[in-house]
């Protein structure tokens, strides 16, 4: 299998887990919540704050999904980079919340270093390959 195989089939699994988890957070933030790893449900009317979560991570999702249907290979792997820093976000507001932990390293903290190494592998496949000067 090729590198550029081996990173469609990574983004694509980004693309679809990141869109699951987007929309499960708008659908239903109540049950989604406690599976990102703060200890508590925010008081009064916060449950908007876990909605404006998951239309983020909708966003983020389609943005990556636009730049892999269209071809934009050198683009994506930027912007998987620029995008793990969301989920490098999400693990230190678990942590600074007196969060899990596990959740936070195992969820967050592996998918960011996941989505860096994918980005990085992108932008690898991609580079411009230097060729030799022809003898004269």
């Amino acid at each position: 299998m090729t590198l550029k195989k081996i990173n469609t089939v990574l983004t694509a699994v980004f693309i679809l887990f990141i869109l699951w988890f987007g929309t499960d957070f708008i659908l239903s933030p109540e049950t989604t919540a406690p599976g990102f790893g703060l200890p508590s449900w925010p008081p009064g009317d916060g449950g908007g704050f876990l909605v404006i979560k998951g239309i983020r991570d909708v966003v983020l999702a389609l943005v990556l999904g636009v730049l892999l249907v269209t071809g934009h290979r050198r683009a994506l792997g930027w912007v998987l980079l620029v995008e793990s820093l969301a989920a490098y976000g999400d693990m230190t507001t678990v942590l600074a919340h007196h969060g899990s932990v596990a959740t936070a390293l195992g969820v967050h903290g592996l998918t960011a270093t996941l989505m860096a190494v994918t980005g990085l592998l992108v932008m690898r496949e991609t580079r411009k390959v230097a060729t030799a000067p022809q003898p004269a």
